[in-house]
């Protein structure tokens, strides 16, 4: 992504509503930070918008774009931010112009949410993606053929994917490092009191639900069960052949479950599917039909009922809630 010369490096952050603002303060950050160590310009930024006016981030700060997006010249990267389910108002003419840039030779990519919008602008066939795993399940619904990464922070071939703010951080300081060196890399670092920097192909840690912290943290016989659910969404498995393949009898695997985690395996297996359900109801368009089938539920009627069990609202409801939160009218499918 190091354009490898002593020019200014120019880095372009396209900005939607509603987009996550630790992701744009953690790429400014420390490239400002290497500039102020040097003393001197080594990197630049503009904020683009998909026109020249106030875009509200997701803690409602509002930030002026340098440029519009069809006027936007002299970026060496444009980095994609916003929410899942952000689209571009002017679909045909905004995607055209990111797929001019690539033509250009500019570094495409995007932070969190804004994969999604990166991956509608029809750049990364054939490539991977960086996907947040909060989003996952979303992702993959409406984009089943392009391949959604644990890595927290994926580069390659003119592409730079992010799963979170955390991740952005790590890979600017990858940018500075190779832009500057290993010594400037690690003075910023310590300026923000972050030493341990993420290699590109560091799984993401994900919460292991009841306990606190996160599931590389758990036994290996329990971590080895959990995968397996994870690997059944779709298709659930019963607790026994899950107990047979990690080398357990049903009962123990009961015990070292419970001590583990609080839960049963049951409890625990059907919880993991319902996050994927509320996953694909926050950020997806499929209908609640739909989301039930693809978590292993013969209807939505079940479903519904474990949904409201576990998080205190109905799937539907929190819909509709989310979309006037959001301004979203229209944006989402009816219930059923």
């Amino acid at each position: 992504m190091a354009n490898g010369s002593n020019a200014e490096m120019v880095l372009g952050f396209l900005l939607f509503p509603g987009f996550p603002m630790a992701c744009l303060t953690s790429a400014i950050e420390p490239l400002r930070a290497a500039n102020e160590i040097t003393g001197r310009k080594v990197f630049g930024w503009k904020l683009v918008g998909e026109e020249k006016s106030p875009v509200q981030s997701s803690a409602e700060v509002r930030f002026d774009p340098d440029m519009a997006l069809a006027d936007a010249s002299g970026l060496d990267c444009l980095f994609l931010l916003s929410m899942p389910q952000s689209h571009f108002a002017k679909p045909r003419a905004s995607m055209a112009q990111i797929r001019w840039m690539d033509r250009c030779g500019v570094t495409l990519g995007g932070f969190s949410g804004g994969v999604f919008p990166l991956v509608r602008s029809g750049v990364m066939t054939g490539r991977s993606v960086s996907v947040h795993w909060c989003y996952e399940a979303a992702f993959r619904a409406e984009f089943p053929n392009v391949e959604a990464s644990q890595a927290v922070i994926l580069r390659e071939r003119r592409r730079a994917t992010a799963s979170g703010a955390g991740a952005v951080f790590d890979m600017m300081l990858h940018l500075i490092e190779e832009k500057l060196g290993r010594e400037t890399m690690t003075e910023v670092a310590c300026w923000f009191q972050h030493p341990f920097v993420r290699s590109d192909d560091t799984t993401q840690k994900v919460p292991a639900q009841k306990i606190g912290g996160t599931d590389d943290m758990l036994p290996e016989p329990v971590r080895l069960a959990v995968q397996v659910f994870s690997d059944h969404i779709e298709d659930p498995v019963r607790i026994a052949d899950v107990a047979e393949a990690v080398g357990m009898s049903e009962r123990h695997l009961e015990r070292v479950f419970k001590l583990a985690t609080g839960q049963s395996p049951l409890q625990y297996y059907r919880l993991m599917r319902l996050k994927k359900a509320r996953q694909k109801v926050l950020y997806s368009t499929q209908s609640i039909t739909q989301i039930a089938l693809s978590v292993g539920y013969a209807s939505s009627t079940p479903m519904t009922r474990h949904y409201a069990e576990a998080f205190g609202v109905y799937p539907a409801d929190e819909r509709r809630r989310l979309v006037g939160m959001r301004g979203l009218g229209g944006a989402l499918p009816p219930s059923e």
